[in-house]
């Protein structure tokens, strides 16, 4: 099927799975949150698709889409951390969401270096539209991320401040 070993197969549908979790999260929640049914689906599905990842070499041996596995997981691991700083859910709401960005970089690849079967849209991973493409998808994350920030600090305000009282 579309040139995927049966390995790469499997790999993709739990990349589709951890796909949709993840969308569904930023969409009903406004952020991946592994606490949440949802959360923990995307987030266990994201590592599988890693790991199996690990043991795709269509392109040779260890190569970019391998590191970025590895990038993921560290990024999931740091998402993880139970730090107390009160700066730290911010930077764990933009960790998951660019483990979701993190997902779409193979996914744009494979899927548009290999369809429309026949005239594929990008050539392989070095196509200059491909890799605008990326970095239009990455613009669109950077302004996600940086709205879900904006909106996690005017949750955490108080919605009335304290009345002083001049006497």
């Amino acid at each position: 099927m579309f040139g995927l070993t049966t390995l790469g197969a499997v790999h993709t549908a739990i990349g589709l799975v951890a796909l949709v979790c993840g969308y569904g999260s930023l969409l009903r929640d406004g952020a991946i949150d592994p606490r949440r049914r949802m959360g923990q689906v995307y987030l266990w599905t994201t590592v599988l698709t890693c790991l199996t990842g690990f043991g795709i070499f269509q392109r040779g041996g260890f190569n970019e889409a391998h590191a970025l596995g590895v990038l993921t997981l560290l990024v999931l691991g740091a998402a993880l951390l139970p730090l107390r700083a009160r700066w730290w859910p911010y930077v764990q709401t933009v960790l998951w969401t660019l483990t979701l960005f993190f997902h779409m970089v193979p996914g744009l690849t494979e899927t548009f270096t290999r369809l429309p079967l026949g005239a594929p849209l990008f050539t392989g991973p070095d196509d200059p539209r491909l890799q605008a493409t990326v970095g239009a998808v990455f613009g669109v994350f950077a302004v996600v991320m940086l709205a879900q920030v904006l909106r996690q600090r005017r949750r955490a305000k108080p919605s009335h401040l304290p009345h002083r009282s001049t006497a």
